[in-house]
């Protein structure tokens, strides 16, 4: 099992690889092609409806063809994904390249997610999530080095799908290792129970579960946020270059990822929902610094905002099982996936076209509303279940 979850870990730092990409180079690509700056939210809303899209059907691909298999040829498509980039003409083919990368996002996330909350503890899962910090952190130290160089933003994609190639073949090689998974479940060769047929909508009939996709979208949408626009904003409200721009995101994501690594040790201490609360509350902090009138210093908030996010993701899926079961936790966790990404990139898509059209300084006052969003579906998703679980103590 030790071997098996270091393979997890490294397969999720190729999904956090493209994740910090297109927002770092988009400054220069959109002049480049000739292409509107807000266009990247329109961008970014087809990467998330193909990467939900997958995350609602990941379930039954699971089921049929184990989780091994299905991260393979997943993380597979996501390297031929920023190959194609590198080499596009023009935002068109960019796009279409970016499909092929979403629909492999969505399926790794879903099934790692799933398996990891089902068989390992807490710490696991934010050590998990810390990998894909480890990712998102990485590629843009990368990047930066092309945009500030004699290099273009081209060779910082061909640097990282070949990355991305050679995990694919490190978990290529141990395709067998995935096939040993725990017997705690009664599971079939392929990871999960024989089970009645349930729909979408039977499953989000569970009280609590619409909340809980809720708290996770509005999460992604802050997060995403981030990603996509804060290059932007640290470019054109506090003058800095392109190249500076990028390493503050980076230290965006690292925040996250140091974030993870202390919350996966709190974790033996704190239940998920403590977690959660506590990280929001310190990317509040963070947020408000970043409205402060001390030029790029403000940016140091961004640090702030990571460490805070780092334990929010991980603890809403890792919860997955724990609110709702574990007979349909592959479809629920997909459920959640697919219902955060369409939030998530919906506010992008919003906020983009909202900040193009106005001014990129709404950036933190948008965090903020989206960090109390996250915190009031969260109490909400906690009383439906309390309730639900009070009755059956009654029936009892």
């Amino acid at each position: 099992m030790t071997a098996l979850l270091v393979v997890i870990y490294i397969a999720f730092v190729s999904l956090g690889f493209p994740d910090s990409l297109f927002g770092v180079a988009w400054p220069v690509v959109h002049v480049e092609f000739g292409t509107p700056e807000s266009f990247a939210s329109l961008y970014s809303i087809i990467t998330g409806i193909c990467t939900g899209g997958v995350s609602f059907i990941a379930g039954p691909l699971i089921r049929k063809f184990g989780t091994g298999k299905v991260t393979f040829f997943s993380t597979l498509l996501t390297a031929l994904g920023l190959i194609g980039i590198s080499f596009s003409p023009n935002i068109v083919v960019m796009m279409i390249c970016t499909v092929m990368m979403g629909y492999g996002a969505g399926a790794i996330d879903t099934g790692l997610n799933n398996f990891v909350s089902l068989h390992y503890k807490a710490k696991h899962m934010n050590w998990l999530h810390c990998c894909w910090g480890l990712g998102v952190t990485i590629s843009p130290v990368i990047m930066s080095a092309f945009l500030g160089g004699e290099g273009t933003w081209r060779n910082g994609y061909r640097v990282i799908a070949i990355l991305q190639f050679a995990i694919a073949l490190i978990i290529l090689a141990s395709l067998r290792k995935w096939n040993i998974e725990p017997e705690s479940t009664s599971e079939t060769a392929n990871g999960q129970k024989d089970l009645p047929k349930k729909t979408l909508f039977d499953l989000l009939k569970i009280k609590g579960t619409i909340t809980s996709i809720l708290s996770l979208g509005l999460y992604c949408g802050g997060e995403f946020l981030i990603g996509t626009w804060g290059a932007t904003y640290a470019v054109n409200v506090l003058a800095v270059s392109p190249e500076e721009a990028a390493k503050w995101i980076s230290l965006y994501f690292g925040g996250i990822m140091v974030g993870r690594i202390i919350s996966g040790f709190l974790s033996e201490k704190l239940s998920d929902n403590t977690l959660i609360k506590g990280g929001m509350a310190l990317a509040a902090v963070g947020m408000v610094i970043l409205i402060l009138p001390i030029g790029k210093t403000a940016l140091v908030g961004l640090m702030l905002i990571g460490m805070g996010y780092g334990p929010v993701f991980p603890s809403v899926l890792h919860s997955v099982p724990a609110r709702f079961g574990t007979d349909y936790s592959a479809d629920i966790t997909g459920y959640h996936m697919g219902g955060a990404y369409g939030i998530g990139f919906f506010v992008q898509l919003i906020y983009g076209y909202v900040a193009s059209a106005t001014t990129f300084a709404i950036t933190p006052f948008v965090l903020l509303a989206l960090g109390l969003g996250v915190i009031g579906a969260t109490v909400v998703t906690l009383k439906k279940l309390k309730k639900t679980t009070e009755k059956l103590n009654t029936i009892i």
